[in-house]
Formats: structure tokens, sequence, C-alpha cells
């Protein structure tokens, strides 16, 4: 069973940082391209960064500069580094795997940024 799970979420001032992690099993994630996603109350989700089987990266506009992207194979293990965070960045935020046999996403972290 396909299973994606986030963590790293929570509080944050503005101005701070927050490292999510995402935790992949149950297949090999390894050859396949994921994603982190964001979903903010009454929005539509939107993608934040994406990377590919051998690291390469792209990011959303308003991210890009602050938001970094990596993963780690041999854990099966996707990150997204996050700083500057402003208030409007509040969001739920899923990761997503693209795999042969379908795409998959985790349940969610609730990320707040608020002073």
């Amino acid at each position: 069973q396909v299973q994606l799970v986030e963590s790293g979420g929570g509080l944050v001032q503005p101005g701070g940082s927050l490292r999510l992690s995402c935790a992949a099993s149950g297949s090999i994630f390894t050859n396949y391209p994921m994603a982190w996603y964001r979903q903010a109350p009454e929005k539509q989700r939107e993608l934040v960064s994406a990377i590919t089987s051998i690291g390469s990266t792209n990011y959303a506009y308003s991210v890009a500069g602050r938001f970094t992207i990596s993963r780690d194979n041999a854990k099966n293990t996707m990150f997204l580094q996050k700083n500057n965070l402003k208030p409007e960045e509040t969001a739920v935020y899923y990761c997503k795997a693209n795999l042969r046999i379908g795409t998959y996403w985790g349940q969610g972290t609730q990320v707040t940024v608020s002073s």
C-alpha cells in the first residue's frame, strides 16, 4: 500500500522558517517525480515546488529564492525548507508522488504563519 506522510508543520512567526518532510512507503519512489502543493482556506490547491528523480527542481514564482525542495532517495523522503515565511502562506501543505501505478497524495500538514 502506497503511503505518503507529511510532517514538520506548525505555527511560525512571519519571517521564520520551517522544514517539511514527506516520508514515502509502499513503493519505489526513486525513479519518479514528487512535488509539494498547498491549499489555503477557501482557495484552490496550488503547486509550490517539484523535483524530478534526478534532482531537477522548479518553484512557484512566489516562493523562488525562499523555499528549497530536496529528496533523499535512499530514505524515500522529500523535504521542503521554507524561509522568510509570510502570513499569506498559511495553508495545508501536501506532498504528491507521480508513480507509474498512479498519483498519490499525503494527508497534509498545517502550516500557520502568524505573530
